[in-house]
């Protein structure tokens, strides 16, 4: 079974343990939360919104100015869980943030317009 492979069935793992109300266990956390912001940073390519799903990853994605030092100007950041409920649509990213598990702060934090994150882009 190639990585990518192992990747995808880890969203796929973490979303069945969701559905069943138990936690993933943390491997298969780690490998979806970085499965999803990898697919995310292809499908929006770029380096002036940075990610941050701690402690298992963080990246720069979107097209616009290039951050470089201090704190970005555009951040999002989530707890695991909710990355993976957000980033496969199963929690609107309106209801992320009014509940508070998703901050984003910056113009260019909006990233609705890239998600569902799976194999295909999503319609539009």
């Amino acid at each position: 079974m190639s990585p990518a492979h192992n990747k995808s069935e880890s969203v796929k793992q973490a979303l069945d343990a969701l559905d069943q109300g138990v936690e993933p266990e943390r491997t298969v956390l780690r490998d979806a939360v970085r499965a999803l912001l990898a697919e995310l940073s292809r499908r929006a390519p770029g380096r002036s919104v940075e990610v941050r799903v701690p402690p298992f990853g963080a990246i720069q994605c979107v097209a616009g100015p290039r951050h470089t030092r201090g704190t970005p100007p555009n951040v999002v950041e989530t707890d695991p869980v909710t990355w993976v409920l957000v980033a496969t649509e199963r929690v609107s990213w309106a209801d992320a943030l009014r509940d508070g598990r998703l901050r984003a702060s910056g113009i260019r934090t909006d990233l609705t317009e890239f998600l569902p994150l799976g194999a295909e882009p999503p319609p539009g």
